[in-house]
């Protein structure tokens, strides 16, 4: 059986955009399956959303986003941002994907990028459309998907799962009982999988 990774993570979150490429790249080249687990950040188990938290620590947070950008070859638009809604919408698209076994990292990734490397409100439905369209997916029929009921309980189950199994941070990687927060532990979980593979 191929191994898996569970990859809990959200559209609202940069970290997740800027890791997902790397995350790919080692589920290939190690021959491991992500699974993937849209959720919400746990502030039961500790997390705080930016707005949040103290104005040195949100200095901070913008500071090193731009540096691990960079690193990744990524061009966040972190100022001049218009007002944005909740992105919760958009992430209800990728959760239709994933339950449909489609292809979620595509769409995540068009979503984050139109988010955070063009700086659009992709809480807003219109916006989305034009989004989705100009990339060649099917906005209505997306929409109509994540308007379903089953996508609304899967939500929910993957925030009860991630609860459980103490994830609070995005994006959180878990793998062989281990889980690893945040895209800048890849190299730890990339250091895992290297010791847990199987010799030819």
């Amino acid at each position: 059986m191929m191994p898996v990774i569970d990859y809990y993570f959200g559209i609202g979150s940069p970290w997740s955009y800027i890791g997902l490429d790397p995350l790919l790249d080692l589920s290939q080249r190690f021959g491991v399956a992500i699974r993937p687990v849209l959720i919400p950040l746990i502030e039961e188990n500790g997390a705080i959303y930016s707005r949040n938290r103290p104005e040195a620590r949100r200095a901070y947070w913008f500071t090193d986003l731009r540096r691990w950008a960079e690193f990744r070859g990524k061009t966040l638009k972190l100022e001049g941002r218009g007002s944005l809604s909740d992105p919760t919408p958009a992430g209800f698209l990728v959760l239709g994907e994933i339950v449909d076994g489609g292809v979620w990292a595509e769409l995540a990734k068009v979503l984050q990028a139109a988010l955070w490397e063009k700086g659009l409100d992709i809480g807003d439905a219109a916006v989305r459309r034009s989004v989705l369209e100009a990339a060649g997916f099917d906005a209505a029929r997306l929409e109509g998907r994540a308007a379903k009921s089953d996508i609304a309980a899967a939500w929910k189950a993957n925030y009860a799962e991630a609860v459980e199994r103490g994830v609070f941070g995005l994006p959180t990687f878990h793998f062989d009982n281990e889980l690893y927060w945040g895209q800048d532990s890849l190299p730890f979980l990339e250091r895992h999988l290297e010791r847990s593979r199987v010799p030819a």
